[in-house]
Parts: C-alpha cells; structure tokens; sequence
C-alpha cells in the first residue's frame, strides 16, 4: 500500500502570539485559549485525543494521559500574517520581506490606474469588514453598479460585488486585472473576489469567493511530490493560494462541511501522495466577525467530521492538522493576528505521544511530508521532524 499524507489547514485556528505580536499590535491574541476562556465547556474530543491539550501553549484543554499522535506549535519565520505567507512557509517558501499593505487604502493613482483597466469606478477603498462594507455599501453598488474595493491589514485587494449586479465572471475578470496590476514593488499577496446576495439591509457573501495569489516565488513541496509521480489533490483554496503549480488535481468548497467531505472523496480515489485542505469558514465566517460562538461551533463540528477522516486513514496515512495564522475572535481587532499555530500528527506509523515542543518554522512541515512521501526536499526550506515521530 502507497503512502499518503493528509495536510489539513484550519484557517487561522492560531495557538497564542508569537513574540513579534506586538510589532502587529497583536498581543494578548491566542485563538483558541481566548475561545475557550469564552466558553470554557467547549470540548474538542477527537483533536484533544490525538493531543491539543498537550501542546505547550496555554489553550485551555486538559492534557490527554495517553495521546494518540504527535503535538506541538510551530512559530513563523516569514513576517506577516496572511494566508498566502503561511500557506507558502508551510509549503518551503520563507518570505524575506512581508507583502506590501495599505493601512490607509489605496493611493489614489492606483484607483484611477484600476478603473481605467475595468471600465467603471469604484467605491469604498478604504480599510473595512467585509461583512461591514458590503452591509453599509451594498446599496450604493446595486444602484450604481460600481464595485466595492477595499483592504485590510493584510496584504489584499478586496472587490465586493452582488452577484445580480456584476456576474461573477466578470467580477473574477476584475480581479483578474487587478493581480496582473499589483506586481513588482505593489505585489500583493491576493486579490480576492467577494461575490455577495441578498437585499437591502440582509445582503450575505457567497462562497463563490476566489483568490488570485502571487505565482510562487521558489520551489514547493508540491511541485518536487508532482514531480515524483505523486498526486497532489487540493481542497477549498489551497489551488488559488498557489495559483494552481504543483497541484494535480482542485476541487473548490462550499464551507468546512463540504471541505470535509470533499477531503474524504480524495481519499478514496487519491492512491498516493498529498492531499492538501483548507477550511476557511474558521477565518472568514468567524474570526473576522468576532463571532465567539460561531467559531467554537466550527471547531465542535469540524471535530465531529474528523471521525470519518479518521476511520478512513488506511495503514500508511499520516494526518497532520495545522493552522496558517490566527484570527483572534474575542479581540476588538477584524483581522488576523501574529500566532502560533498548533501541529497534530496522526497515523499508525506516527509514534504516540510526541511532544514536538516548538517548531522553528511552517516549513518544518512541508519538509517532514516529502520525508514521508520519500521525495528529495533539496533546495526547498524546512528541517523535517520524521526521525522523531515516525516508526
């Protein structure tokens, strides 16, 4: 029987802050902890048995007398806190330097530049909630039929559009534009579209949403797996974070339910190497509405859909399940947050009850899944922990 390795992203399900945090006005953030000091009944059986309450970080879980797999935390070598920087340090890219922001929106020659590509003005640029500015908005793009752009205090341009009013292929088309305007000394890490629906007063985002990344600035643990002969099937927006390279088979999701269940339809056809998942709706259903209540239900339901990831891991699976950054949902601050993130690894080859401590890098991972895959890491940053954990 092949090898596989299932990676699952829990979309900034952050750990605690980083020493950094307070470069990013981020202290006293911590996901998870903060979550549970919330709602100190929430429980996490099947992430508390593999070991979330082992993990040396202060998240609130009891330790586990005998956890099933191995557990840690893993700090960022790459500045910033976006999905993109994470996503890619986990996959071997270490950013030197962070994705340009905007913290006051954008210029205003970028704006002209922008309109004149798409034909239309625009309104907002400014630094908003998604949920917020379409709310507060919305009526004024349905009446004008200009688009919504605005930022935050991530690397993004954000275009917000009601799907009757700009058809979504011609919202992807604004976007598209937009990614090959933002390059060279403007580079942004995505640009996002932001479909919408709904009336006055009850408009709500779709999951049509779509990124356009930045093309990957080094090799990938992705393209070295493809390159052995090995599939690498994406789930959610693991395809548009990496602008599609390495990946030999995408499926897009509609929330972390779907995400679930899309992962174990490739685990019944995918024969070996990787498959990579995101489950956003943590970040952006959640984390970014400071919905306390609404994140932890993710977490419980997300926990829930790990048992049939579980019962359906074969001989030699290994399951790591991580984070990309945080999205503290108890804090007054809207955006991501300078975290840790957790790192659960589960198989029958994985050694039980590993204490990992903390990893030096996202890119620890990366390296520790081409080790178990067999494929060369070389050229591609991360010091893989295999030696400690595999059988």
């Amino acid at each position: 029987m092949e090898k596989r390795v299932i990676l699952v992203v829990l979309d900034s399900v952050g750990a605690g802050e980083l020493p950094d945090a307070a470069l990013y006005k981020d202290e006293g953030s911590n996901t998870i902890g903060n979550i549970k000091k919330v709602i100190p009944e929430l429980r996490l059986p099947n992430l508390e048995k593999i070991g979330l309450g082992n993990i040396d970080a202060p998240l609130g879980f009891e330790k586990e007398m005998a956890p099933i797999g191995a557990f840690g935390k893993s700090a960022e070598v790459s500045p910033g806190k976006d999905t993109t920087t994470g996503h890619w340090e986990m996959a071997g890219i270490q950013l030197d330097m962070a994705f340009p922001t905007y913290p006051d929106g954008f210029p205003q020659e970028i704006i002209a530049e922008y309109e004149a590509l798409i034909g239309r003005k625009v309104i907002g640029n400014e630094v908003a909630s998604g949920t917020e500015i379409i709310s507060r908005l919305g009526d004024e793009h349905v009446r004008t039929g200009y688009p919504i752009v605005y930022t935050s205090a991530d690397s993004v341009f954000q275009v917000a559009a009601h799907e009757s009013v700009i058809p979504l292929e011609m919202l992807y088309d604004f976007c598209d534009k937009a990614r090959k305007m933002f390059v060279g000394d403007k580079a942004l890490g995505r640009i996002i579209a932001r479909p919408f629906t709904g009336e006055s007063g009850s408009y709500k985002r779709t999951h049509n949403r779509k990124d356009y990344s930045l093309k990957p600035t080094s090799r990938t643990i992705m393209e070295a797996i493809r390159e052995s002969g090995q599939e690498v099937a994406a789930v959610g927006k693991i395809e548009d974070i990496f602008d599609g390279i390495g990946i030999t088979k995408a499926v897009h999701t509609n929330g972390n339910a779907d995400g679930v269940v899309k992962t174990l339809e490739y685990m019944g056809e995918v024969e070996k190497g990787l498959i990579f998942t995101n489950l956003v709706d943590f970040d952006m259903a959640f984390g970014h509405r400071n919905d306390v209540a609404g994140y932890a239900n993710a977490l419980v339901e997300f926990d829930k859909g790990l048992t049939d990831i579980l019962r359906s891991m074969r001989e030699k699976d290994m399951l790591i399940i991580t984070a990309d950054h945080g999205c503290d949902p108890t804090t007054p601050s809207t955006d991501h947050s300078r975290e840790y993130i957790p790192v659960l690894v589960y198989g029958r080859n994985i050694k039980e009850g590993t204490d990992l401590g903390t990893l030096t890098s996202f890119s620890d991972i990366g390296q520790t899944v081409l080790e178990y895959l067999n494929v060369s890491g070389e050229g591609i940053k991360g010091t893989s922990f295999g030696s400690r954990i595999f059988r």
